[in-house]
């Protein structure tokens, strides 16, 4: 470590060799708590590269637990969180109007880092009880369209720095981390990011790992479609800036989008888009972001199609149909 450290100190940045032997390294206690702590800042004082991001990834996906879906085509939806914005539960909203679109979603997701509801408390308000089980996980994909990985189930290595980033209190190259590992390795992903960089960063290792991709960031610093302002969508096969007019919806408040003080807060909004009781705006930024997910399984639709195609999925109960046999299976 003491190598690692004065290389990073001299300004120079880690291979994807050496980061993905510091994660090996870290699983094993080979580190203490100061030594780890010194990597993180010295990281995050520079900014993290691709190399390092991968080198980490691959040591924890290689000590993790791995679910074999690879025969099945699914989308992973979900966001890098930090945005610090505590907005409702809008990407796991949106895996199930993606499932009641007739996709299917393996959504990876953990509890709230920078707001009070996660996808892992919304979920379990609803009485969900997360399973590493593959005969449960593949029900649910089958049945209900939409199969939850609960991170820690699967991302061991990530409570070997747990102490360290409870205790740094700032965000770390870990918070990047976990869009990334997802342990089905699924085919298909839509990542939103906070800023600019972090989109950058997130294309170029979506490049690298060769899946088919979309990494998305609003302009006012959402980590997912807000139509608050405008926003830019790179996937595989093209960069594009869209705004809220651009697929036919209104520009919105950050207000109407704002997740509440409690997890409950959150939960009830998430319910009352799916039953169709939501504000228009909490309808709409759903109908964006399964529209934009709809985009990446299909790449041949039209954004006007997209759109339809998620307004339905809510319109016609197919997604709150999703929702209710995916809590039905997963209880």
């Amino acid at each position: 470590m003491k190598q690692y450290l004065l290389k990073l100190i001299d300004g120079a940045s880690l291979t994807q060799e050496e980061t993905h032997s510091i994660m090996l390294n870290i699983i094993d206690g080979k580190y203490n708590d100061q030594q780890i702590a010194a990597l993180l800042m010295a990281i995050q004082a520079r900014g993290v590269t691709v190399d390092e991001l991968l080198g980490l990834r691959q040591g924890l996906l290689e000590t993790g637990k791995h679910i074999d879906l690879d025969q099945e085509n699914t989308l992973d939806i979900v966001g890098t969180g930090g945005d610090g914005k505590n907005t409702f539960n809008i990407s796991t909203c949106s895996a199930f109007v993606i499932a009641g679109a007739g996709y299917k979603v393996t959504k990876h997701g953990n509890g709230g880092s920078s707001s009070v509801s996660g996808a892992s408390n919304v979920l379990q308000e609803h009485g969900v009880k997360f399973t590493d089980n593959p005969d449960i996980l593949r029900r649910s994909l089958d049945e209900a369209g939409v199969c939850y990985f609960h991170a820690p189930l699967f991302a061991y290595g990530m409570k070997f720095v747990g102490p360290t980033r409870k205790a740094l209190a700032i965000p770390t190259c870990f918070n990047l981390l976990g869009p990334l590992v997802n342990p089905c390795h699924p085919k298909n992903s839509l990542h939103g990011t906070a800023t600019q960089a972090q989109l950058r960063l997130y294309v170029n290792i979506h490049q690298r790992i060769g899946d088919n991709f979309g990494v998305i960031t609003s302009y006012d610093g959402y980590d997912e479609i807000s139509l608050t302002s405008g926003f830019k969508v790179v996937t595989n096969y093209y960069e594009k800036v869209y705004t809220p007019k651009d697929m036919g919806l209104d520009y919105i408040s950050p207000e109407e989008i704002f997740g509440g003080a409690s997890i409950s807060d959150a939960s009830a909004i998430f319910d009352s888009v799916l039953n169709g009781t939501s504000t228009t705006a909490q309808k709409n930024v759903i109908i964006a972001n399964a529209a934009c997910g709809i985009g990446i399984m299909d790449r041949n639709m039209s954004i006007e199609d997209s759109v339809a195609m998620a307004r339905e999925s809510l319109d016609s109960g197919r997604a709150l149909q999703a929702f209710r046999k995916f809590v039905e299976i997963n209880q």
